[in-house]
């Protein structure tokens, strides 16, 4: 009997880790980057809300970068109250798409869009 529930146990864990493992398709994102293009889209673009920010180009960010940093925007580790909007608004896979979207951009393909 413990040898079956070891085995089950095992089963369901191997299921949560695929599960976990979300694969950002660019294709999807194009629906999602609107409100990303409006801000990181124009080189040299500064926010002035709720003070001056040097927005940052995105485009050819690592996919990795990207992800952690909408995921610190949605836990408030990184603090900006647009982007913490933003962030929150988007699920696992939205963020996977954007990333993977403007990880195969450059900054000057962003720009042109």
């Amino acid at each position: 009997m413990k040898k079956i529930t070891a085995l089950l146990v095992l089963a369901g864990l191997a299921q949560i880790a695929t599960a976990a493992d979300i694969v950002g398709n660019a294709q999807n994102a194009k629906a999602k980057i609107e409100m990303c293009i409006g801000c990181h889209g124009i080189p040299g673009y500064k926010a002035t809300f709720p003070e001056v920010f040097q927005v940052p180009m995105i485009g050819g960010q690592s996919a990795k970068y990207i992800e952690s940093a909408l995921k610190a925007y949605q836990k408030g580790d990184r603090k900006h109250p647009s982007m913490k909007g933003i962030a929150t608004s988007l699920s696992d896979q939205d963020i996977a798409d954007v990333a993977a979207f403007y990880s195969q951009q450059t900054a000057t393909a962003t720009a042109a869009k």
